[in-house]
């Protein structure tokens, strides 16, 4: 369970109405094929002793005193066994029938939790034959044991500080106040949903959001486990559908109309550092609660899960498109009330033909459009230099033109020689001085042009070259609005895509192809016959990585050693563990050392969970050290 990852299990069985023999008999045997997969914590159905269906039988003493025989088997059974396992029993306490889910951990029953709403509308009658669970815990005897009895119950692992798992049943979830939300509040991050939920036309898709936005409001894992086969069909039919939610996100989901084990590793350490980062969710009061110990092994979680290799790109098509226009809109949204705010008619950009510099062009037209600007007010300079290509000048002159900007033409040769001539450079050595003098030397022709034209700069520079540093300071680091601020270099390839498939003009299309198809460079080096020499992916590692390595570090807060392993098996066949390590290490040296240059970048729209500004997701010292992350890594 390193890491905090933990592997639990939704089950369903084939079930006997009113057989409590045969139901323990088919319950047993799947835990122990469950147990042998690795999983700590187990969720039966609701009533999954005796049936859901029973009706009046729930009366009979023969019914009540079998349940109680088989839970008191299922407990035996668990002898020496480290985990944590939920089934459902109806149970009588003080002289009234209780819907309860048991929970078992090491040969005995260590809680009782009864359900709380009782469903008596429709289909269901169960106030008929239960009584309402009280929140309060009290002590009852079973087995000559005294076990906590009362909804509000927390089962808190010895071993893993984070594993602390609470338990609702069925229609508590469909209520406007679960009792879950509670438990969470009280520091629960997993939650387990014993159920018997009848299916209906339409009613998996509204159960299934249930299940995953519970979830996502209580920065938990939701284990919700459903009766299937073998639940009476005399007017009713059970899918034995199976869920298992973190933090908004299904991890596992069962076919519906099925029986059986469906599993997943949730991660308890991740919910934890979520909570911890998020202010407004104010948990650890447990007035009221009794915690109640358990034991897990400690043991190796062998992961089957995924991980997204691209964490800013959606994988679905639709979900992509509707992402990059979403997005696009943000950018061109803000800049539209920088300018409106400003009574600026008019915008600087350098354009080089690559793709931030594209997408800026074309965020920037986007948000002359919406204020009934003539393009023509928007002047793109390409400023030509050493390591300019024909490739990517002709493909910055094309894109100005079709766009009906203003182009303008400035080659900086001159003036970067001149300055080499002023600082005693020799321009035979092409060092960081070299390149950044061209850097600057164009930011200063950017920034004088906007005077001259009573506009202002916009930035080019993305999310993912700033995390990096990048970027050349008070050279393209500089400008009077970024609009790719937020947008990591992943989704900017997207971005100017979805402009291209949707531009509707074959010219532009061509153009906007071919910036995507051109390697990404700042070329500040002289070309090698013709052909871009300096590509950065070379220099810096590929930004697929970097991106990645940032979500998971600064999204997730996950530690360098854990980003390691899930890089690992989510970049399995495309990288090798070696280059996954060096380009983490190069990574993390460059996002500590190049703080001082996220520390006064211009304003920016935020388009996402991740953002760098320093004037809302980041405040990190520039001077940071990077020693202990490093450490981590081994």
């Amino acid at each position: 369970m390193r890491d905090g990852f933990v592997k639990v299990a939704a089950v369903t069985i084939p079930l006997m109405v009113a057989d409590c023999d045969s139901n323990t008999g088919e319950i047993l045997s799947v835990m122990d094929e469950a147990l042998e997969t690795g999983a700590k914590v187990i969720v039966f159905p609701e009533l999954c002793i005796s049936g859901y269906t029973c009706g009046d039988l729930f009366w009979q003493s023969a019914l009540l005193e079998a349940a109680k025989n088989s839970l008191k088997k299922i407990a035996e059974h668990t002898a020496g066994v480290k985990a944590l396992i939920f089934v459902g029993v109806p149970l009588a306490v003080d002289g009234k029938l209780y819907n309860c889910a048991a929970a078992i951990s090491e040969g005995r029953v260590i809680g009782l939790v009864p359900k709380a709403y009782l469903p008596t509308y429709n289909e269901y009658y169960e106030s008929r034959q239960f009584t309402a669970g009280r929140a309060d815990v009290r002590q009852i005897s079973l087995f000559g044991m005294d076990v906590p009895f009362g909804r509000n119950l927390i089962f808190a692992a010895r071993e893993l500080p984070e594993l602390l798992v609470s338990a609702e049943i069925c229609e508590d979830l469909w209520v406007p106040c679960p009792p879950s939300t509670s438990h969470a509040l009280a520091g629960a991050t997993v939650i387990a949903n014993l159920s018997a939920s009848v299916e209906l036309t339409g009613k998996s898709a509204y159960r299934d959001s249930l299940v995953k936005n519970q979830s996502a409001r209580l920065l938990a894992a939701y284990i919700y486990a459903s009766a299937g086969e073998g639940e009476s069909s005399q007017d009713l039919v059970f899918s034995g559908e199976r869920l298992i939610c973190e933090n908004g996100s299904c991890l596992a989901h069962s076919a519906r109309f099925s029986i059986g084990i469906t599993a997943a590793e949730i991660d308890v350490q991740r919910l934890s550092a979520e909570r911890r980062r998020m202010t407004t969710f104010v948990c650890g009061d447990r007035d009221g609660y009794t915690v109640v110990p358990f034991s897990v092994k400690m043991e190796e979680t062998v992961l089957t899960r995924t991980f997204d290799p691209h964490p800013f790109v959606p994988e679905d098509a639709k979900d992509r498109t509707d992402r990059c226009e979403e997005i696009f809109s943000i950018q061109a949204l803000g800049l539209k009330k920088r300018l409106r705010h400003i009574h600026s008619r008019n915008a600087v950009i350098g354009i080089s033909g690559g793709l931030d510099s594209t997408l800026a062009l074309l965020v920037t037209v986007r948000a002359f459009d919406m204020l009934g600007i003539d393009r023509k007010g928007i002047l793109a300079v390409t400023m030509p230099a050493f390591g300019t290509t024909d490739r990517t000048h002709s493909n910055a002159v094309s894109m100005v033109n079709l766009l009906g900007c203003t182009l303008k033409e400035i080659n900086i040769e001159k003036a970067v020689m001149q300055h080499f001539s002023d600082i005693g450079h020799d321009p035979a050595v092409t060092d960081v001085t070299y390149e950044n003098s061209q850097a600057r030397e164009r930011t200063q022709i950017l920034m004088d042009l906007a005077n001259q034209t009573g506009g202002i700069v916009i930035g080019t520079g993305d999310l993912s070259e700033l995390a990096l540093g990048w970027a050349t300071y008070n050279g393209d680091h500089m400008s009077m609005y970024a609009v790719n601020v937020g947008v990591p270099k992943t989704l900017v390839r997207h971005l100017v895509r979805y402009v291209a498939d949707t531009c509707g003009e074959r010219e532009l299309q061509a153009t906007l192809m071919d910036v995507l198809d051109t390697p990404v460079s700042p070329e500040l080096l002289p070309p090698k016959e013709g052909n871009i020499s300096q590509i950065t992916e070379d220099l810096v590692g590929p930004y697929e990585l970097h991106d990645f390595f940032l979500y998971n570090m600064l999204r997730m807060g996950f530690p360098p050693h854990k980003i390691l392993r899930i890089a690992k098996r989510a970049f399995a066949g495309t990288y090798s563990d070696e280059t996954i390590e060096k380009w983490l290490r190069k990574f993390i040296w460059r996002f500590f050392s190049q703080q001082y240059k996220r520390s006064c970048i211009p304003d920016g729209p935020k388009v996402g969970s991740v953002a760098i500004s320093p004037r809302g997701d980041l405040r990190m010292p520039s001077d940071a050290e990077a020693a202990a992350w490093i450490k981590d890594l081994g």
